[in-house]
């Protein structure tokens, strides 16, 4: 059996990883377009493992989350990687917010959220001093860890298990024929029995080529932050997250003590010129034409621009972005900002205009494709590994 994986990321390289593990003796090649493994989704996110509070009981992301922490857990013990439960509260400001925590206190234990605890102001200040509101949600086990330095750790997994990474290698056709797929690449075609497309901002476009359906499309959503000064970074002792909006899978502006002690501001959520469009300059023509002529992208802006024109200005206006910050930490100010790297969100819009929120993943003969894994894509990798080789097996 020979198995193509196409995306050196975390989830890509945990399906490899896993493959190797189901099916010994089978011959699989990752196949990553960049000089290095963890260059995209994996190795620009603030590096939280979610706890499963979010997610709706039954779906694909509530059981792989839950399943991918524990994995993560015995994966970063087992190999040295650093992983802190800091814990999160998720801050209510008025009663609005606060009823919505209850339906998410709910919802976590639902999912078997371990700890999970509403809390009041004065159980808020004992958890965070400078954090001020309502009320709380508490997550006593949410962490955080490298994500990129996880990915290095699978992609050497992969080759010690008799697996190949095969970096600079770019996927530019794909054919089913057969019970053989033909992948053409840029270091010459390659024959597999199965392939698993695990690309993330390039997926919709893969997919369709082994013959997938156009929709969903990949809409890319640039996700900005900020980083506390050295001097500032204990005005925040973990993580610290609004009550989501329920209408957006993003989760909105919060504050993020890293692994390494850092302390991060954001993100927003601003359409990205390119699907790689990680500064304001980044721009692909001919990506974002078909990102604005693709009608599901259409009917989304038509109901969501209101929303789009205040990212935007709070990405334009630096005091504006820390104003969304200073509503949960009041000493917070603009001076405490210094600009972070940017990272792009891979979303997949259905033809509706809606925002797909729950994983989605196609079999389709012998191509699988991964068609939206956005957060908490990283944290679930290994139980998305799982899941994919079962159903392959």
């Amino acid at each position: 059996m020979s198995d193509v994986v196409v995306g050196g990321g975390i989830v890509g390289l945990a399906v490899a990883r896993q493959l190797l593990i189901q099916c010994p003796g089978s011959t699989v090649t990752v196949l990553e377009k960049e000089p290095a493994v963890g260059r995209h989704q994996t190795g620009h996110n603030s590096g939280v493992v979610h706890a499963g509070v979010y997610y709706p009981p039954g779906s694909l992301k509530a059981a792989l989350c839950r399943r991918g922490v524990a994995l993560l857990r015995e994966y970063t013990a087992e190999h040295g990687i650093a992983y802190r439960e800091l814990g999160k509260l998720i801050v209510a400001l008025d009663a609005d917010e606060e009823k919505r925590l209850g339906d998410l206190h709910e919802r976590a234990a639902a999912n078997g959220v371990p700890g999970i605890e509403l809390l009041g102001p004065s159980g808020m200040r004992d958890l965070e001093p400078h954090v001020h509101g309502r009320a709380a949600l508490h997550s006593p086990q949410t962490a955080v860890v490298d994500f990129g330095a996880v990915a290095r750790s699978l992609a050497d997994d992969v080759v010690r298990r008799g697996g190949q990474v095969r970096l600079g290698t770019a996927v530019r056709g794909i054919r089913q024929s057969g019970d053989k797929v033909r992948l053409g690449t840029s270091g010459g075609e390659i024959v597999a029995d199965r392939v698993v497309l695990c690309a993330g901002l390039h997926v919709d476009r893969l997919a369709v080529l082994a013959g997938g359906d156009p929709a969903p499309r990949i809409v890319p959503f640039r996700g900005e932050y900020y980083r506390l000064t050295p001097q500032r970074a204990d005005l925040v002792r973990g993580l610290v997250y609004p009550v989501p909006d329920p209408r957006y899978p993003f989760l909105g502006v919060h504050l993020t003590r890293r692994v390494d002690d850092t302390v991060d501001v954001g993100p927003n959520a601003l359409l990205a010129l390119a699907r790689e469009g990680y500064r304001h300059r980044d721009l692909h023509l001919p990506e974002l034409l078909g990102t604005l002529t693709y009608p599901g992208f259409v009917r989304m802006a038509r109901r969501h621009w209101r929303t789009g024109v205040s990212e935007l200005a709070g990405s334009l206006v630096k005091s504006r972005f820390a104003a969304a910050a200073r509503r949960y930490v009041p000493q917070l100010s603009a001076a405490d900002l210094l600009p972070a790297p940017a990272g792009v969100r891979a979303q997949a819009v259905d033809r509706d205009g809606s925002l797909v929120d729950d994983f989605r993943i196609e079999f389709s003969r012998r191509v699988v494709a991964i068609r939206n894994a956005p957060s908490p894509a990283a944290t679930s990798s290994l139980a998305i590994a799982e899941h994919i080789v079962a159903r392959l097996e």
